[in-house]
C-alpha cells in the first residue's frame, strides 16, 4: 500500500501547519510550536479565512456547528487530496474508504450538554432544528469521520476507531489490511483530537489537589501526576518530567499500487505491516516498563520476511513521560542489543502530544525522512539520559541517514503498543 499524499492541521510557528513542507521545516529543526497565552501548549490558531479560502463552498446550514475537530479534521483531508492530485469535487475519491482516529471528547462535550439541556417548552421550531444539526454533527466520537465522508461523497466503508493516542495507527493499520484484501483501492486515514484548554488547566489544578493521595497509592509503571503546562517536555533527556499537550489533525491517503501506477502518482512510501498488542496488567493506568509487549509488537509487524537489522531507524512515541522511555529503551536493547548505534528520535515536543493524530504523523515524518536521506532531531532534546541503549539526535539539526525501513510506534494508556512498518516505495 502507497502513501501518496499528506496534509495537516497542526500547530505552527506563525501560521498552522497544512503541507508536507510544512511539518518538514519545522520537525528538522526540532523547533517547538508549544507556547501559547504563557503556557505550554500546542495550539493551531486556524482562522475562518484559513478554512473559507480551502472550503468556500460547504453549505451553512452545516459549516456552522462545525467543531474545531470538524474544522482540523477537513482541512487535513483537503490538503493531503491536493496533494496526492485528487481532485475530490470532481469525485476523484468517490469509492475511497474514509477511516477517522479519535482518542478524546472534548469537542463532542458542547453539542452534548447544548441538547441535555434544551428545554422543549421554550425552545423554538428554528432553534431546535438547529440543536438537531448541531448534534447530529457533533454529538458522537464519529463526528469527523461523518463530515468528511459527506465532503467528498464517498461511497466506500466509512468509521471510527477510538485507541487513546493509538487511533489513527490503528486505522493505518486497518487502511493497509482493507486494501491488501481488495475491499477498497484507496483509502483516507485520518487523526483528529482536541485537548480543550479550560479543561486541561482545571484537570492539572485536581491533579495538584490529588498529588498526595495518589501518591500514596502509585505503584510502578502508574504515570506521574505533574503539571503539565509549567515547564516544557523533553523526550528523552535527562530533565524530561512532564508532558505538553496539542491540538490538531493529520491525513494520509492511501492507495493500491496498481491504482496509484495507474493514475501515475507520487509516492512517499509503503505501509507494510501493522501490529498491536497489549502489556496484560490489571491496572487500567499503568505500563510495563519492561518493554516485553513493545518487542512481541515489532516481531508480530516484523514478521517473517523482515529481520530487525533492516530498521536502522525508529519514530519513537515519547512525550516526555519517563516510563514511555523507560519501556522504549527496554525493548530497544531487547532488539539490537545495547551498542547497536540504532537511532530513534520524536517529535512530539514539535506540536505537543495531541494524541490521535499522533499515528498519522509518525507515519508521514518517519518517510519524509526517508526521502531526504535525514532524520529529524528529537524536539527539546538537550541533554540526553544516561543509559539510552539508542541515539535521539539530540540538538536542532537533522542528521544524514540513508534507510529504506522503519519502524513508527503509538502507545495508549492502559499498555497498548501500536508499531507500523513502513518502507520506500520499491522497498520489498
Amino acid at each position: 500500500m502507497l502513501v501518496t499524499g499528506m496534509g495537516f492541521c497542526l500547530p505552527g510557528r506563525s501560521r498552522p501547519v497544512f503541507t508536507a513542507d510544512d511539518i518538514w521545516e519545522i520537525a528538522s529543526r526540532g523547533a517547538s510550536c508549544l507556547v501559547h497565552e504563557d503556557v505550554y501548549y500546542g495550539a493551531v490558531d486556524l482562522s475562518p479565512t484559513m478554512f473559507d479560502a480551502r472550503l468556500p463552498d460547504v453549505p451553512p446550514t452545516f459549516s456552522r456547528h462545525y467543531t474545531n475537530a470538524h474544522r482540523f479534521g477537513l482541512i487535513s483531508l483537503v490538503e493531503a487530496c491536493a496533494d496526492a492530485g485528487l481532485d475530490f469535487r470532481a469525485g476523484d475519491l468517490t469509492g475511497a474508504a474514509v477511516l477517522t482516529g479519535r482518542g478524546g471528547v472534548d469537542s463532542n462535550v458542547g453539542p452534548y450538554l447544548a441538547v441535555l439541556e434544551a428545554d422543549p417548552l421554550t425552545t423554538s421550531p428554528q432553534e431546535a432544528m438547529e440543536l438537531f444539526v448541531r448534534g447530529q454533527q457533533g454529538l458522537t466520537p464519529s463526528d469527523v469521520s461523518l463530515v468528511q465522508g459527506a465532503l467528498i461523497r464517498s461511497t466506500g466503508p466509512s468509521f471510527t476507531v477510538s485507541c487513546g493516542c493509538a487511533s489513527s495507527a490503528v486505522q493505518v493499520g486497518t487502511a493497509q489490511r482493507l486494501i491488501a484484501e481488495g475491499s477498497v483501492d484507496l483509502a483516507v486515514v485520518s487523526g483528529v483530537d482536541l485537548f480543550g484548554m479550560d479543561v486541561i488547566l482545571n484537570v492539572q489544578r485536581l491533579l495538584r489537589s490529588a498529588q498526595g493521595a495518589y501518591e500514596s497509592v502509585r505503584v510502578p509503571g502508574m504515570p506521574e501526576l505533574l503539571p503539565s503546562f509549567d515547564r516544557l517536555m523533553r523526550p528523552y533527556d535527562r530533565r524530561a518530567d512532564c508532558v505538553n499537550h496539542g491540538e490538531g489533525a493529520a491525513t494520509l491517503v492511501l492507495e493500491s499500487r496498481s491504482r496509484a501506477d495507474e493514475r501515475g502518482a507520487r509516492a512517499y512510501g509503503q505501509v507494510l505491516a501493522h501490529a498491536m498488542t497489549r502489556d496484560g496488567l490489571m491496572n487500567p493506568l499503568a505500563s510495563d516498563d519492561s518493554g516485553v509487549a513493545l518487542v512481541e509488537a515489532v516481531r508480530r509487524c516484523l514478521g517473517d520476511r523482515w529481520d530487525i537489522s533492516q530498521v536502522p531507524y525508529i519514530h519513537g512515541g515519547s512525550d516526555g513521560d519517563v516510563v514511555v522511555t523507560a519501556f522504549e529503551a527496554s525493548a530497544v536493547e531487547q532488539l539490537y542489543g545495547a551498542d547497536s548505534g540504532v537511532v530513534m528520535t520524536s517529535q512530539e515536543a514539535c506540536f505537543g502530544h495531541n494524541g490521535a493524530p499522533s499515528g498519522c504523523v509518525g507515519v508521514a515524518l518517519s518517510l519524509l525522512m526517508m526521502n531526504r536521506g535525514e532524520v529529524c532531531p528529537t524536539a527539546n532534546c538537550e541533554e540526553p539520559a544516561e543509559g539510552l541503549p539508542f541515539d535521539p539526535v539530540p540538538g536542532t539539526s537533522s542528521r544524514p541517514l540513508d534507510f529504506e525501513y522503519a519502524l513508527t510506534c503509538n502507545y495508549q494508556i492502559g499498555g497498548v503498543k501500536s508499531v507500523i512498518l513502513v518502507g520506500s516505495p520499491d522497498a520489498v
